[in-house]
């Protein structure tokens, strides 16, 4: 079944760290507003089984990529009229600085910020972002269920800081309509009663900023 969405929710991003299950929910979210997906394409990229290999020796071509990969599928959608669809990401283009943050040195980090200005990348604003949050046990332990290969070199220490810097970016961020949801203890992916509540609060999330907290009830 799907569902028009509110007027002012024509362009949704849903964002948070690896493992939260951002993707998925977009999908969903997708699939319930017939929307058009903007998915960042991870496993496109040919470094990052690299990066989680040795860190050192991947993060800035992994970083790059990323980087060039979001510039063209934002300037492709740049050319769609967002009145006329609905658009749902799972990224933010803040969060590809927030990753060149973590895994960067500074010499790394200060090419990376002269590439990113010289393709002065105009990304179109969200209505509406919605950030999942939950605390590395949870992540990890959904990253090693879903069973990627390279994920599971995923090192906790790099988890708990990307995690950490999420946090920071988020409780400064103003640019966008922000939904920040407790996603530890939910699963809006496979569980449908929990998928339908969300989406409810999404739907009628207007402005400003808002938190999300499910409580869940145990059968006693």
């Amino acid at each position: 079944m799907t569902t028009e969405a509110p007027a002012q929710h024509r362009f949704i991003v849903i964002e948070g760290p690896i493992g939260v299950g951002k993707t998925s929910l977009a999908c969903r979210i997708g699939a319930s507003l017939s929307a058009d997906l903007v998915l960042e394409q991870a496993t496109q990229n040919p470094f990052l089984e690299r990066f989680y290999r040795n860190p050192r020796a991947g993060a800035f071509p992994a970083q790059l990529y990323f980087l060039f990969q979001r510039a063209q599928q934002l300037a492709a959608l740049k050319q769609q009229d967002l009145f006329s669809s609905v658009i749902v990401a799972d990224y933010l283009l803040d969060k590809d600085r927030l990753f060149a943050r973590v895994t960067l040195d500074e010499a790394e980090y200060a090419l990376y910020e002269d590439v990113s200005k010289k393709l002065d990348i105009q990304a179109p604003k969200p209505d509406l972002v919605v950030y999942l949050q939950a605390p590395v046990d949870v992540l990890m332990e959904r990253i090693a269920k879903r069973g990627i290969g390279y994920e599971q070199r995923i090192d906790r220490e790099y988890l708990t800081r990307l995690n950490e810097a999420y946090a920071r970016f988020f409780h400064e961020y103003d640019a966008s309509p922000l939904l920040i949801v407790n996603a530890a203890t939910i699963d809006p992916v496979n569980n449908q009663s929990d998928y339908d509540e969300l989406f409810a609060a999404i739907m009628r999330m207007k402005r400003g900023r808002l938190y999300y907290n499910p409580m869940r009830h145990k059968a006693l």
